[in-house]
């Protein structure tokens, strides 16, 4: 078999790395300038193998995140995961039902003695030892490299525009420099996989969330684990780089530089030490967001076009490249997938 992977996020290079870590011939295509330029670099990228609300089938594949995550640690040329474990008092399901495997509840004390720069502790939250945070982007290359290395041709600055159809099957896909021709189309283009796919009988309710980040250069250490507050989540990504979210403001410019601003006042009211915090830049990403979960499975009745598309991207990206790869391979369903496939019409 050969494939073509349309879009070169944190999904589609896992999908890529993990194919060509089998032996098939891959073509990865991505309209941007390089890997994970697009949603992958605004994301969060929370990683945690418990506790959330994790929609439809990604309940089936938040057993495997960790392990997988263990995995390409010692598969890949080393990238920035950082095992901080998190502290969660911003509410939700975590906080009033009962605790999941992995999941603590901790007093004040714990939580002074694991932020220590916290200004005032929450009277309790739930603590999750073996959370981590990643650099998505860093990872994404990561992948990249390694499925180039094992044969796979990437291509950027590459935007597909439509699939190549002959009668109803797919034979590969258009861009602006030719047709790319494939045994079977990968799509991992996250909000633009619907539009590629309304020529086929599926149905592919996707939403695209927006969602906005601020970088802050701190004080290496002000931030110790990943904070999630009822006002705002925070994690380090590196020494003295922090990662912080926004309330997403859809108006003029002004006003979301305003919203950036008025973050960074809430973070140096809740710690210690952060007068010198300053603001390095905001962006907003657009999620894809299917509506009853992850959509990961063949979109054509030929099994010409598979598609994959989910929330939390960051995290379930080297499980589902995993999985996708031994679907693809052995032309075995993967049990973990069955809640996450697409609806395709008769």
């Amino acid at each position: 078999m050969s494939a073509v992977v349309v879009g070169a996020g944190i999904v589609g290079a896992s999908v890529a790395y993990h194919l060509a870590d089998r032996g098939v011939p891959v073509t990865l295509l991505e309209r941007g300038p390089g890997p994970g330029t697009g949603v992958t670099a605004n994301s969060f990228a929370w990683i945690g193998g418990s506790g959330g609300d994790w929609p439809g089938g990604a309940q089936d594949l938040r057993e495997y995140v960790l392990a997988d995550y263990r995995r390409l640690e010692a598969e890949l040329p080393p990238f920035a995961l950082r095992r901080t474990g998190s502290l969660n008092w911003g509410g939700g399901p975590d906080q009033e039902s009962r605790l999941a495997s992995g999941q603590f509840r901790v007093g004040r004390g714990d939580i002074a003695a694991l932020e220590p720069d916290l200004r005032n502790p929450p009277a309790q939250a739930v603590h999750v030892p073996s959370d981590a945070g990643v650099d998505a982007t860093a990872l994404t290359r990561a992948l990249v490299a390694a499925a180039e290395a094992r044969g796979a041709t990437v291509r950027y600055e590459t935007a597909v525009t439509s699939l190549q159809m002959s009668g109803e099957r797919v034979e590969g896909v258009l861009s602006a420099t030719g047709l790319h021709r494939a045994a079977t189309v990968v799509l991992t283009a996250g909000t633009s996989v619907p539009e590629l796919c309304e020529p086929l009988p599926v149905h592919l309710p996707v939403a695209a969330s927006p969602a906005t980040l601020a970088r802050i250069a701190a004080p290496p250490g002000l931030v110790r684990t990943i904070v999630a507050t009822p006002d705002f989540e925070v994690r380090e990504v590196r020494d003295g780089d922090l990662l912080l979210t926004l309330p997403y403001v859809d108006g003029p410019a002004a006003l979301r530089e305003q919203a950036a601003h008025d973050a960074l006042r809430r973070l140096r009211t809740a710690f210690r030490g952060s007068d010198g915090c300053r603001l390095l830049g905001y962006r907003t990403g657009r999620r894809p967001v299917p509506a009853h979960g992850p959509l990961i499975g063949y979109a054509t009745h030929d099994r010409s076009v598979y598609v994959a598309v989910m929330h939390p991207g960051v995290t379930l990206a080297p499980t589902v490249g995993r999985l996708v790869a031994d679907e693809l391979v052995t032309a075995k369903p993967a049990r973990a997938l069955l809640r996450c496939r697409p609806r395709v019409h008769r």
